[in-house]
């Protein structure tokens, strides 16, 4: 991966604010307030506009790494970066503990919602990094656990003539008390290939 540079937690601004926050030079402590959550129309037919997501700018030629821990014990509890044209062109990547499991996906967002998901119940208890690269008509996402290999989760249309921005997400759609703990927020170059 390119080299990447520290983006400061002071540096974003929150889409929603979130219960309680702590801050401290390695780590963001965020709280998720209950029945926050994303989405929009489909298979539901609800919009949730109630998600917490730190943004700040990424461009075409961008990419941006968010790295997280979480108890994943509640349903639909779900973190990972958040990246957001406006309320109705967004992505959320990241991973959502449902049903007993630990599932990794992207929810793409034009207007009305998709939703890609697959169990990676070993990663209970992992670090877990999601990284998006932002090229002129797609945002790349790939995730991985720990140091382990990344694995491509998504490739989405997104607009690259929209001013876009992205950062640190969480949301808990059933419950009050989901904390998760950022560790790492860094831009660095997009990544020039797919595999």
């Amino acid at each position: 991966m390119p080299e990447s540079d520290i983006i400061s937690w002071t540096d974003g601004a929150w889409t929603h604010e979130p219960a309680a926050v702590a801050t401290s030079a390695d780590h963001l402590d965020v709280t998720a307030v209950e029945s926050s959550d994303a989405w929009r129309h489909t298979a539901y037919g609800f919009v949730h506009d109630t998600e917490h997501a730190l943004l700040a700018p990424l461009t075409v030629g961008e990419a941006m790494d968010v790295s997280f821990r979480a108890p994943w014990d509640g349903q639909f509890d779900q973190a990972g970066i958040f990246v957001q044209i406006d309320e109705e062109h967004w992505i959320k990547a990241g991973v959502e503990y449902a049903d007993g499991h630990l599932g990794l996906g992207a929810v793409v967002t034009d207007i009305r919602s998709d939703w890609s998901v697959g169990y990676v119940d070993e990663w209970h208890g992992s670090e877990i990094t999601v990284r998006v690269s932002r090229w002129q008509d797609a945002v790349i996402v790939r995730a991985r656990a720990d140091d382990g290999e990344w694995r491509l989760v998504r490739v989405a249309p997104f607009d690259g003539d929209a001013a876009a921005s992205a950062g640190p997400f969480l949301a808990a759609p059933t419950r009050a008390g989901l904390v998760v703990r950022f560790t790492r927020w860094t831009r660095s170059a997009a990544d020039a290939e797919l595999h």
